[in-house]
């Protein structure tokens, strides 16, 4: 049997209420009050926080909101049916083999799913305009319920089975926020007997250790369970340790789960999660804080401001037009459309993006009123520019997100910011963002601390190759639904755009569950002067022979590729995915190669000997130096989202694309390529650039060192696999380095480690420098003169960070 996907819905509606609700911050205590009015005002800080305050019930979007909720919630009530072993027929509980294997797992996610049901039963009899505000028969259902669930299931002598999250965080979450809503209507009985099953699943212990599933956006979870446990049962202790626990979430981490400096976020030990676990972790926090704000239990630990600058240190720069990039989504890129509900999406880049966005205004409550200025701003100008999907319009946005989101949209006092610019490199999760006026790209890699990709719980079954030099982007006013259009079941997995993979069949979750398969690579990272940046990937294949050089220099308009030293002995083909462009259900985009149009109209497909360039309508060019040999496809896919993920639904989905790949052969020796990206330029710009003969010069591209300049720019970048000379540059050790040459007589050197393994490096410039106006104490010695020869100490501590030192030219 499958896992249920209802667990994951309730994922956002209850155990993710932390991203899926946030809301208008209620008052803050004023004087001295009773220890029974200190929780009664926690209860309706609460109740804020979970119905949200400040629409009306009579307007959009919430008017049909409303009378969705009440839909569901009779649709619920009147489907209800105690019976032994389940309270909905569709959700039976009742493990028979109680263990934790994935059958199990469904009967535990049944169960938590069952509290789900009656919070938004409790939700639709809270409101108003539900049409069952008040409702006595389903006053009555939702107490029977809990009831039930009670005495049969989730009680304090009950043994855990499938899945913990679903005793720990899904079940409790939604059983507290019910009580929360119907605690008037509950006896001191009921409300100690539900608290007595929550001690039992979620004890003191649960937050002892800052280890295994108490960590990042677990733990915050966790903390949210034990603070309304004490807020419903009266329990000034569970509230403090609630409070307590939180503050190992904060401080920066050099290993595991959480916050690094550079702003990266992992959770399950090896996956980049900013977009998902990330986006919990944020929401949770900030429900956390403004419940506790005020009172005696106020989070009050200074190391919160770290959770505050992540905002825009961490998430803003994954965040375009209010999307989240998938490359920090995990397995959640394989949620779209679930079996249970096959005619509606239930998750994509854009409506992750909402939950954020909405997150993020409810935390900037509690930062200073700058940061909460600067934050409004920002949202605004995310949900302004996200035509594709308004996040006004997002069926899976929380009531309480939707009244935030709207209140920032009609505050005339908030201007909106502009997409921030600039190149940000995530060397702790080999992940970079390159964000341009005009589109961003995103880079996705791994290395031996950095899995391939996550599967798990029977998601994202196919995502092998993700983490295998994928090279996503996004125009400001076009494509912006690339990924979020059926793209992940129905792209080839093989071809992923950027990527180098061999075509060796994999099976289905292969490597294993929760980034169990990492590649046994330390050069990984790059250097960046917050602009441009070099990057490289030293490319083992998952499951593969195959190994690859991979370099991407980012500049002003464009993303130059390399790749090289491409060999495998699968005894399959290896390809490099230059693109793979989904063109949607019609897919008739033009497409242009050295002047000549090419057929609209699918299947075609054509070696493109020679080709200098390649333009597709509506998209962006692909400049080849030299002249290359492109394969180029046009099909049409059909995939089922049941493919990715067994959960998803079965109903088969056909999109269209435009692939180009290089083809390297079976077992090849000696692999290569070479192309510029250049994202949203017309065929004109296009054909002028590769027209241009001298605006680029590849100065290496070998198993060795992979290196260009640009002289218009004043760009040099140079990825030392091994030490050695590439045009003016000499290196003793492996190391990237960038060189911006400015126009004011003045360059920025910047240099990294990203194998993290050098004691010492010299790095030598043959170009005449007067001095060197700063750098790092990593410079033990700068020498100038008709040269620049530049000595570094130990860079192992530096964790492939950017060394930057700058000059004045001679």
């Amino acid at each position: 049997m499958t896992r249920s996907w209802s667990r994951r819905t309730l994922l956002a509606a209850t155990g993710g209420a932390a991203l899926a609700l946030p809301f208008a911050a209620p008052a803050l205590f004023t004087g001295q009050a009773s220890a029974a009015d200190a929780y009664g005002e926690l209860r309706a800080k609460w109740r804020t926080l979970i119905l949200g305050e400040g629409f009306s019930p009579t307007a959009e979007p919430f008017k049909s909101r409303l009378a969705e909720l009440g839909t569901s919630a009779s649709t619920y009530r009147a489907s209800m049916s105690p019976a032994t072993g389940s309270l909905w027929p569709d959700l039976v509980y009742a493990d028979p083999e109680p263990d934790t294997d994935q059958e199990s797992f469904t009967f535990s996610g049944n169960m938590a799913n069952s509290y789900g049901r009656l919070n938004t039963m409790a939700q639709a009899y809270s409101q108003p305009g539900t049409g069952l505000t008040g409702d006595a028969a389903l006053k009555s259902a939702i107490l029977t319920g809990l009831d039930h669930l009670y005495s049969k299931v989730y009680n304090e002598g009950q043994a855990r089975y499938g899945n913990w999250w679903s005793w720990q965080i899904g079940a409790p979450q939604a059983l507290l926020d019910v009580c929360v809503l119907m605690y008037d209507q509950l006896s001191a009985t009921q409300i100690a007997n539900y608290c007595k099953a929550v001690d039992h699943f979620v004890p003191d212990s649960a937050v002892g250790s800052y280890t295994g599933t108490s960590t990042g956006a677990n733990r915050v979870d966790l903390c949210r369970v034990l603070a309304l446990r004490g807020v419903v049962g009266a329990n000034s202790a569970k509230i403090a340790l609630a409070r307590d626990a939180l503050s190992p979430v904060f401080p920066y981490v050099t290993s595991g789960d959480g916050l690094y400096t550079d702003g990266s976020f992992i959770q399950h030990t090896t996956v980049p999660y900013t977009g998902s676990y990330g986006s919990v972790m944020l929401g949770g926090l900030g429900m956390l804080f403004a419940l506790l704000a005020g009172s005696t239990w106020a989070v009050t630990d200074a190391k919160r401001q770290i959770i505050l600058d992540a905002v825009e240190h961490a998430w803003a720069p994954f965040l375009y037009n209010g999307l989240v990039m998938d490359n920090v989504a995990g397995r959640a890129i394989s949620r779209g459309v679930a079996a249970a509900d096959p005619k509606k999406i239930q998750a994509d880049d854009h409506l992750r993006g909402h939950s954020i966005l909405a997150s993020i205004a409810l935390l900037g409550q509690g930062a200073s009123a700058a940061e909460n200025g600067r934050w409004r701003g920002l949202v605004k100008g995310w949900m302004q520019r996200d035509y594709y999907s308004p996040p006004l319009s997002n069926p899976s946005l929380g009531l309480t997100s939707l009244a935030r989101l709207k209140a920032v949209a009609d505050d005339s006092s908030v201007t909106a910011i502009a997409e921030p610019t600039g190149h940000r490199l995530f060397t702790e999760m080999a992940r970079a963002t390159h964000r341009r006026p005009g589109w961003a790209a995103s880079i996705s890699m791994a290395d031996k601390r950095i899995t391939y990709y996550e599967t798990g719980n029977g998601e994202n079954l196919r995502g092998w190759h993700t983490g295998s030099g994928m090279l996503s982007w996004w125009g400001d006013t076009f494509a912006n639904g690339q990924y979020s259009d059926a793209f992940w079941p129905t792209v080839d997995p093989y071809r992923l755009p950027g990527t180098t993979a061999s075509r060796k069949v994999l099976a289905d979750a292969a490597g294993g569950d929760w980034g169990a398969s990492k590649p046994d690579v330390n050069w990984v990272g790059g250097a960046s002067d917050g602009q441009r940046a070099a990057i490289g990937q030293y490319l083992k294949g998952l499951q593969s022979t195959l190994m690859a050089k991979k370099s991407w220099f980012c500049l002003d308009d464009t993303i130059v590729c390399l790749g090289a030293g491409i060999k495998c002995t699968d005894g399959a083909a290896v390809e490099s995915t230059v693109e793979n462009r989904n063109l949607g259900p019609t897919g008739t985009t033009s497409f242009t190669v050295d002047g000549t149009a090419k057929p609209t109209t699918a299947p075609w497909s054509e070696t493109l000997t020679g080709a200098k360039w390649a333009h597709l309508g509506g998209h962006g060019g692909y400049v080849f130096p030299g002249g290359a040999n492109i394969k180029a496809l046009r099909q049409e896919r059909t995939g089922k989202w049941s493919d990715i993920n067994k959960g998803g639904a079965t109903t088969a989905v056909s999109r269209k694309y435009l692939t180009l790949y290089v083809d390297h052969g079976t077992n090849p020796t000696a692999g290569s390529y070479a192309y510029q990206l250049l994202p949203g330029a017309s065929a004109a710009q296009t054909s002028a650039r590769s027209a241009d003969a001298n605006w680029l010069k590849v100065l290496a591209n070998s198993d060795n060192q992979q290196g260009i300049a640009v002289p218009a720019l004043g760009f040099t970048g140079v990825n030392f696999w091994f030490g050695g000379s590439v045009g003016t540059l000499t290196a003793s050790a492996p190391c990237a380095v960038m060189i911006s040459e400015k126009s004011d007589g003045t360059a920025v050197i910047c240099v990294s480690d990203p194998m993290r393994m050098q004691t010492s490096l010299t790095l030598t410039w043959n170009r005449a420098v007067t001095s060197v106006t700063s750098k790092p104490a990593t410079v033990t010695s700068a020498t100038t003169g008709a040269s620049l020869k530049l000595t570094f100490g130990d860079l192992r501590g530096t964790r492939g960070t950017t060394q930057k030192i700058t000059v004045k030219l001679g």
